[in-house]
Order: C-alpha cells, then structure tokens, then sequence
C-alpha cells in the first residue's frame, strides 16, 4: 500500500485553516522568517515552495537573503535579529551554508521558542528530555505524523532508522523511543546493514543515498517510511527507498515524491501557528 502524504497534508491544512482563522480575529497574524545563504537550486525551489504554502494558508512568510559566503557571525545575526521580532512566530536557517558550516554552528542563535524546525540544538535536548515545548525537526515530525494516522502499531515494536543527522535521523529516533518502540539507528558503519534492516517493523530511511534500500532491508509487511529527496539527472527526485521493489515486500510505503515532503511542510506551519497560540494565550 502506498500511504498519500498528500492526503494527510490536506487533513492538516484544514486544521491549521481554523486555527489561523481563530488568530486572525484576535488580531495576530502567524508570521515566518526563512534566513537563506546558498544559491542551491533544490534550496532555492523548496523555500518558495515554503513561502507559496504560508501564503495560501495566510502566514506572512519572507526570506532573507544573504550572501552565498557569509560567515557564522552574519547569519548568526540575521537569524538572532528575525528571532527578536515580535511579529515572527517561525525562524528557520536554510541548508546548505556556506563552505565549513554546519547547521549546529548557527542554529544556536535561534531562540527555542521559535526555533520551528528543530535547528538550535537546544531543541533536541527538550526532544530528548520529552519536553512538550520542543519543536522537533519538521521532517522527523512528519515521519511519527504519517507512522500516527496510519494507526501503525509502534508499543513493543522494532523500529530502524537508517541516518544518524541531527535533522531526521536522531531526532525520529527519539520520537519513536517515546513511543515505546525498540529503536535502532544506524548508519555508513553498521555491521550488514540489510540483516539489521529487516528486523524492522517499522524501517526510516533517511540516509541520503538514492534507491539505497532495496527488498532485501525489508521484513515482509514492515511499514517503510522514506524520508530521501534525491535529483535524477533528468530533473526528477527519487527516494532512498527502491519503492517499486520494495513495495512487493512492505505492507506499506510512502512514495517519494508525495509521501513525507508535503506533510513536513504542513506540520511546519503548525509549529508556526502553534508559536502564534502560545504567544496568545
């Protein structure tokens, strides 16, 4: 079975439409900062794809551009300065950064209480501490949303995550611990990964390695949920899953594209407006 993350998206975008609603007649619109540093052009489509989505849900979403070899301190700053506006609900760094920089060199300037996809590593301390305040990473969010709706059963089960990143890999990991699942994580290094793999009730891979997981990491009816977002050199995007291999074993897969992306987007502008309601109450 395929799952349709579209479908899921659009339940939740008619969730978030009341809620923004209720907002507006109190006065507040939900509003989201994107601070951008690279030219990518998958970075590039995926962050107007953000703005278009605010847009039509009615969060006032902006960029801010800054150069492609900005260093630590100025995008520490841009985010820092969106992060003390009143009016900002969300901030968000864009990956890639420049040359040397990673996500945790930055993503330390964004206050917690707007940090809406999990980049200040504070966040992922209140994930793992089982904080109701965290927001985690938006795509890890999505995995549990779509494992959730699916009604897969996750108590007792064994659940593998393929990637060990601080965006989906352990933060989905620790979502799925404080569900009761058995988790194991693994990565470049483990021991024949596809044996490991298919112990799996629940598989995630996010291992950023097109078609990677083929039948053979499948146990016969796990629920496989692929978080890859990979460019075919014909303008197309693939997963990490071999879908139509492995959808012979599994008992259900998200598709790529399709199945996490659009409910990554959606649970964003939750936490958005989730920052909104906060400030409200």
């Amino acid at each position: 079975m395929l799952i349709d993350g579209k479908k899921i998206a659009e339940e939740l975008r008619g969730e978030l439409t009341g809620r923004i609603a209720a907002l507006g007649e109190a006065g507040v619109v939900p509003g989201l900062v994107i601070v951008v540093a690279t030219e990518d052009e998958g970075s590039a489509w995926y962050v107007r794809s953000l703005v278009r989505a605010a847009g039509k849900l009615g969060i006032q979403a902006r960029t801010v551009e800054l150069p492609t070899d900005a260093d630590a301190a100025t995008i520490r700053d841009a985010l820092a300065r969106a992060g003390a506006d009143p009016e900002v609900h969300g901030v968000m760094c864009q990956t890639p950064l420049p040359a040397g920089l990673r996500l945790e060199d930055v993503g330390s300037a964004i206050p917690p209480e707007v940090d809406v996809d999990g980049a200040n590593p504070v966040s992922l301390g209140l994930l793992a501490s089982g904080s109701a305040d965290a927001f985690p990473p938006a795509t890890a969010a999505a995995v549990l949303k779509i494992l959730k709706h699916e009604d897969t059963p996750l108590a007792g089960r064994r659940a593998v995550v393929i990637g060990r990143s601080n965006v989906v890999g352990k933060p989905a990991a620790l979502m799925l611990l404080a569900e009761h699942a058995t988790v194991t994580v693994c990565h470049s290094r483990t021991a024949d990964l596809p044996a490991v793999a298919k112990e799996a009730d629940v598989l995630v891979a996010a291992v950023g390695r097109a078609q990677m997981v083929t039948a053979d990491y499948v146990k016969p009816g796990a629920v496989v949920i692929d978080v890859g977002t990979n460019a075919t050199p014909d303008g197309g995007l693939v997963g990490d899953v071999d879908t139509a291999a492995v959808a012979e074993v599994a008992g259900a897969i998200t598709p790529v594209p399709g199945g996490v992306g659009p409910v990554t987007t959606m649970l964003l502008m939750s936490h958005v407006v989730t920052v909104a309601e906060r400030r409200r109450a």
